[in-house]
């Protein structure tokens, strides 16, 4: 897990390293451990290192291999680096390190683009080739590492963060309207390869990108698992369904152990969490350090879920580790919270990743955690209603959607209101092939759209910001591959995640099962009062904000007149989500300029 940046130049130029020195800069705390800089011609890489694997200077990157004549860059963790190492070697391969790093380096040699599909893992890397200039851009399958970009006529820049590539200077910093729809209607997911601004795209998941030394590029799409079931399988019954993924949840737990320094697990309490300790017990884990954070009660809204995540800390007699955090210590966090968001996120729990990395960042420096399952399995409240229905579209919309897009009118000044974006995003996502039920079409956009950049980005912001490298079991490909084949009646199945609830009636207490759905609560954020609120006032109320003219003042007095009225169908505050962009921009001093 690190940081990577670069920069490629179209002008017969060198590489600007100052640009990259800055970018590096900006991306140290993802890798406290070490940092690099390699140059060649109009090419140049930075790195940040964090030590997972092979924690000697082998590891060091940028990696250079001189007699094939790559150069790598490399953020993430590749699970079966062994087994392809010895793949590698039986052709004839000598390895200097003991790193996941070579193994990727020396795969493209031998099996050039085709490598990423023989990676299990998460990745976003870079690999220049010295005779010909060219360089390769790729990110695994479900975007859990990010990758950002900056492209003008003369240089492409890359880097891990986008504040890395703000740091690198030369950009065009105005802000995106098709972005800032999606924004304030789309519950905040800005799907690739867009981003909030305009000079900055992103690398859409399970994509490489080729650039050639005249600036010339050309992307594909390596990997989109059907969500049809296959013919030969529709004869599986539900307990067919659920051996098979049990067993590709164990290896997918027991692959992610892979590192060179202990593994814990971030657990919340709820079915998730709890499945990945029990599943790391029955592979043999031991000693197990497990971390839980909790919030001080606001009104009716408690604040943590430490009674169940009690349970199973005493069942796997783990090394457990709760954090008990109050608003003392949460509001002075947040505009270090803001400030390490890539984009501007709205989802409350980000200052609970953040908190809860720092004091983990303490004791381990991987952890496994549950996000992706709602997603891949059926947890949803909205998926349910789709079943069978006529407008999937429409009932989609009505559950997930913060405001139609009429509401945008009250929302945003006219300049930045054109068309329904978001709307159409989503029926388009739709009508593509390979998900024809209803429930199918919305586990698809959730798991390949809405995962990346919102939860899985969010754990990826919070917890780097400590130097934590955090693993998502669920999100293993293969696993993945296989909720996608399920039928969706079997995910519907008790209330959702029915595969998973069956799989864990085996190994975990009821109470832990049958609980209400839970999630990461942060009441303080939900109702925003007191000095959070005060926070928020002055952010959207000042005159840099205004000055933007992005949202009408009219709207944020209604907002400020009484903030617990208005929240979202996702249980979010419409004026946290305001004043999260006013804070994000203020933090990056991004100019909000007229489209």
């Amino acid at each position: 897990m690190c940081g990577i940046a670069g920069e490629i130049r179209f002008d017969g130029q060198f590489a600007d390293g100052a640009s990259l020195a800055r970018m590096a800069q900006t991306l140290a705390p993802r890798g406290p451990d070490g940092f690099g800089v390699h140059a060649h011609k109009h090419v140049g890489l930075a790195h940040r290192r964090l030590k997972i694997i092979d924690l000697s200077e082998c590891g060091h990157q940028p990696m250079v291999d001189n007699a094939l004549g790559l150069s790598l860059v490399f953020n993430g963790c590749i699970y079966n680096h062994k087994d392809l190492r010895a793949e590698l070697e039986a052709k004839g391969y000598n390895f200097f390190s003991t790193s996941d790093t070579e193994v990727i380096l020396k795969g493209f040699h031998a099996w050039g683009l085709d490598v990423v599909k023989k990676l299990n893992g998460m990745f976003a890397f870079a690999i220049v080739e010295r005779e010909s200039g060219r360089v390769t851009l790729a990110r695994d399958r479900l975007g859990i590492k990010p990758l950002y970009l900056s492209q003008t006529d003369t240089r492409l820049r890359f880097a891990s963060t986008l504040p890395a590539l703000l740091a690198g200077g030369d950009m065009d910093r105005g802000l995106d309207p098709r972005a800032l729809h999606h924004y304030f209607s789309f519950h905040a997911v800005v799907p690739a390869p867009m981003t909030i601004m305009k000079g900055v795209r992103k690398l859409p998941p399970a994509s490489i990108m080729v650039i050639e030394p005249d600036g010339q590029t050309r992307s594909a799409q390596y990997w989109q698992p059907s969500y049809n079931t296959p013919e030969a399988d529709r004869h599986l019954t539900f307990d067919d369904w659920r051996e098979r993924i049990e067993a590709a949840l164990r290896l997918s737990v027991k692959r992610r152990l892979i590192a060179d320094v202990p593994v814990g697990v971030l657990l919340s309490g709820g079915l998730d969490s709890s499945l990945i300790v029990a599943l790391l017990a029955e592979a043999g884990a031991k000693d197990l350090n497990t971390f839980s954070i909790g919030f001080e009660t606001v009104g009716e809204e408690k604040g943590d879920e430490f009674q169940y995540s009690d349970i199973i800390a005493q069942r796997y007699a783990t090394q457990h580790h709760k954090i008990e955090v109050d608003s003392t210590r949460a509001l002075p966090a947040l505009p270090h919270v803001i400030a390490s968001m890539a984009e501007p996120m709205t989802s409350h729990d980000c200052v609970g990743f953040y908190l809860l990395s720092e004091e983990v960042s303490k004791h381990v420096k991987v952890v496994q955690s549950g996000q992706g399952a709602d997603e891949a399995f059926g947890g949803y409240h909205w998926y349910p209603p789709m079943k069978g229905a006529n407008d999937p579209l429409k009932a989609y919309h009505a559950a997930f959607f913060d405001r139609p897009h009429t509401q945008m009118h009250e929302v945003l000044y006219p300049d930045w209101i054109s068309e329904d974006y978001s709307r159409a995003f989503v029926e388009q996502h739709f009508a593509h092939e390979g998900a024809d039920d209803p429930i199918d079409k919305a586990l698809r956009l959730d798991s390949h759209i809405m995962l990346v950049d919102d939860p899985v980005k969010r754990v990826d912001n919070m917890t780097m910001a400590w130097g934590l490298e955090a693993r998502v079991p669920f999100l293993d490909h293969e696993v993945i591959e296989l909720a996608a084949q399920c039928p969706a009646d079997f995910h519907l199945r008790e209330d959702g995640k029915g595969l998973l609830k069956a799989i864990a009636r085996d190994i975990l207490p009821h109470e832990v099962i049958d609980r209400p759905k839970g999630y990461f609560p942060v009441p303080a954020l939900k109702y925003l009062r007191g000095p959070y609120l005060d926070m928020v006032r002055d952010s959207v109320t000042s005159q840099a904000f205004r000055d933007r003219g992005l949202v009408k003042p009219a709207y944020i007095d209604k907002l400020l007149d009484d903030p617990e009225a208005h929240i979202t169908p996702l249980r979010g505050s419409k004026l946290w989500q305001i004043g999260v962009l006013s804070l994000w921009l203020e933090a990056h001093d991004q100019e909000g300029s007229l489209p």
